[in-house]
């Protein structure tokens, strides 16, 4: 199985959009093509796992975008950015995303701390290129998982990476990877000046 990171768009029993990266389980067999299937394994205290225990129906995402990948990664996801509603689901698509992956669970385990949902895709869709390799981009998605893990690796080695890749960006980043990567090192900052 290999790891994807994308954005997942969910919604609340009431309706209310959510917007998290999210990384999906994706068998390595299929993985280069055209994919039906995967698992989501979001942490049961996190509003993805609430809303698909509610709505078992939400939109991956593949997407360059590593500002919105960073914003989301803190919950800091106003304003929205620009949606459009799904085709096959009741969820959003982000508009500005490469591809999308409408999905529906088809089963959940919920008995460890991050919980196991398999999901089919039930419409798929490309709605621009992929913008490429680019290191610094690989740096903000570090960087952004470093920043949701600040409870459970120690600050100073969070420190550290950040660092290194801070280096990265500084090479080889356009205007989105600098303004993700300071998003990021602002909020772990703040948590490390916070720590007793």
């Amino acid at each position: 199985m290999m790891i994807l990171e994308g954005i997942v768009t969910t919604i609340s029993a009431t309706g209310a959009v959510n917007i998290a990266p999210m990384g999906p389980h994706i068998d390595d067999a299929v993985a280069s093509s055209e994919w039906s299937r995967f698992t989501l394994r979001p942490f049961r205290t996190a509003q993805t796992f609430a809303n698909l225990m509610a709505h078992g129906e939400g939109v991956l995402h593949v997407t360059d975008d590593v500002l919105l990948l960073a914003r989301s990664a803190l919950g800091m996801i106003d304003p929205l950015p620009l949606l459009r509603p799904a085709q096959k689901v009741r969820g959003w698509v982000l508009a500005d995303a490469c591809r999308f992956y409408e999905f529906r669970v088809v089963s959940c385990d919920e008995q460890s701390e991050r919980a196991r949902f398999e999901a089919v895709v039930v419409h798929s869709g490309r709605l621009r290129d992929f913008f490429g390799f680019n290191r610094a981009k690989h740096a903000v998605v570090e960087a952004a998982i470093l920043a949701t893990r600040t409870a459970l690796v120690p600050l100073d080695e969070i420190e550290a990476e950040y660092r290194k890749l801070a280096v990265l960006v500084e090479k080889t980043g356009g205007a989105q990877e600098h303004a993700a990567f300071d998003l990021l090192r602002r909020y772990v900052q703040q948590i490390i000046e916070a720590a007793p």
